[in-house]
């Protein structure tokens, strides 16, 4: 049996989305970091913006908890190995707390509480009630009991009275203690939306004030003696190993991942598993690179907002020629998202077309609402670089993009089961050594992505031997 180990740790839980979980998880690490705490962040779900939130307010990169990417026992795993057992862990819930795959909640933020068996704070938006804030955090204790509630903290209370009124009803009639209030702000006060969700750290115009800010509106408002109590108060967890990914040798191997303000959206396992294997992870920033390092066997290129980017990126000519060169020489290359953009013919946004690499012959468009948004399972079907035909892959997609080709999933190599991808029934678009996907891949779920990267890289360094 598996030895059980100390691991204090939190979850931050709303009702919905934007009930201001992000704010604040951020207010309670600053104020847990003055005060000497080391914190260790996680986001449960997919999200790369929230998880890069995490990472500025902890110091330390924060790391996804999705079970429907990752499986349950993945996600354990995960959290273990990276969680700390001196100071407090906390993990950002995502969406409603009971929101998951279906109408059972599978893959919800309950769920994960569950498993992981972590006290969970519910962060009420008081917004214009009072004693109905108590029947809403009944509802969620009655829906399942199993769930460890611990608290709740309320958000964008009116003063003093409004907090009387909802902090006795909720205390009285839920058994839960209010353990954190915060003050009504104007709408992005502290973190501007836009599509996709927040600006993300790289982009915020005046990040040097914010960690201030946040810190002064959290101050004195969160109890967190009681916090860290419940937190300390967690049960032991037994440690477990990452799953075996069957990793080839990747020693010598040199792969480019295009990083940037304009391209973020990376796991760090995603990272981490290429480099365990033994290559090199080589940064290269398409805003400021003017040709890309020589000796590469490969390129990995995330997701992130290259339309926001577009004047900058489509100035930058020399890069865009050296990609567009290196892939028609065959060098692989494995793009999600705004890697998919960034190949394309050229981004229409606003009114503007920016050109791009022109590896795929079309063009991307971004539309003001979402083209795809959510869980996906892709069946590979088609011969392509890096994965098997007969491969079943699940993966998330968030974009506001769409190809404005129509014909452009003639050359694909997976059918969605489930999702949208680039259209069509199809996803990852194919040009020699290329795959171009709306499709975002977490390593601990999907190993072949990791096997297939690697061996692609090594065929093309063996080609290119004398």
């Amino acid at each position: 049996m598996s030895a059980r180990h100390e691991y204090p740790r939190i979850m931050i839980a709303g009702m919905s989305g934007d009930s201001g979980k992000t704010l604040v998880s951020l207010g309670l690490i600053g104020l847990l970091r003055e005060d000497g705490v080391e914190v260790h962040a996680f986001k449960k779900g997919p999200d790369y913006i929230d998880a890069a939130w995490l990472s500025w307010a902890s110091g330390r990169p924060a790391r996804n908890l999705d079970t429907f990417l990752m499986g349950f026992d993945a996600c354990a795993a995960s959290f273990a190995q990276a969680a700390t057992s001196s100071g407090l862990n906390l993990i950002e819930g995502n969406r409603g707390i009971y929101d998951g795959s279906d109408t059972r909640g599978t893959h919800s933020s309950a769920a994960l509480a569950k498993r992981l068996e972590v006290p969970v704070l519910l962060v009420v938006d008081a917004t214009k009630m009072t004693r109905t804030a108590a029947a809403l955090v009944l509802g969620c204790r009655k829906l399942d009991p199993e769930v460890p509630f611990a608290g709740v903290i309320l958000n964008r209370t009116g003063g003093s009275r409004h907090e009387k009124i909802i902090r006795e009803a909720i205390e009285g009639e839920c058994g839960l203690p209010v353990l954190g209030v915060l003050p009504r702000a104007p709408a992005g006060a502290f973190l501007p939306a836009r599509h996709l969700g927040l600006v993300t750290p790289d982009e915020h115009g005046r990040i040097g004030e914010l960690r201030i800010n946040i810190a002064e509106l959290a101050r004195g408002r969160l109890d967190l003696d009681s916090i860290r109590s419940r937190a300390a108060g967690a049960p032991p967890l037994a440690r477990s190993d990452l799953p075996e990914c069957g990793l080839p040798d990747g020693r010598g191997l040199r792969i480019g991942c295009l990083r940037d303000s304009a391209l973020s959206f990376y796991y760090p396992e995603n990272i981490e598993i290429l480099e365990r294997a033994g290559a090199v992870l080589v940064p290269v920033s398409p805003l400021t690179a003017m040709e890309l390092p020589p000796g590469l066997d490969a390129l990995y290129i995330g997701g992130g907002f290259p339309e926001t980017h577009g004047a900058a990126l489509s100035a930058n000519q020399h890069f865009l020629s050296a990609l567009r060169a290196a892939a028609r020489q065959g060098t692989p290359v494995y793009a999600e998202c705004g890697g998919l953009m960034l190949l394309s013919r050229g981004i229409l946004w606003n009114g503007a077309r920016y050109p791009m690499a022109g590896v795929f012959p079309w063009d991307v468009e971004v539309l003001a609402s979402p083209q795809g948004h959510g869980y996906v399972e892709l069946e590979v079907d088609r011969p392509n670089p890096f994965f098997a035909p007969g491969t079943v892959i699940k993966g998330h997609e968030f974009h506001y993009s769409r190809i404005a080709e129509v014909n452009a999933s003639e050359h694909t190599a997976c059918a969605v089961r489930r999702g949208t991808g680039c259209g069509q029934g199809r996803d990852a678009c194919i040009r020699n050594n290329v795959w171009a996907s709306y499709t975002h891949l977490h390593a601990l779920g999907t190993p072949e992505w990791a096997r297939g990267l690697l061996a692609a890289a090594a065929r093309h360094a063996s080609s290119r031997l004398p």
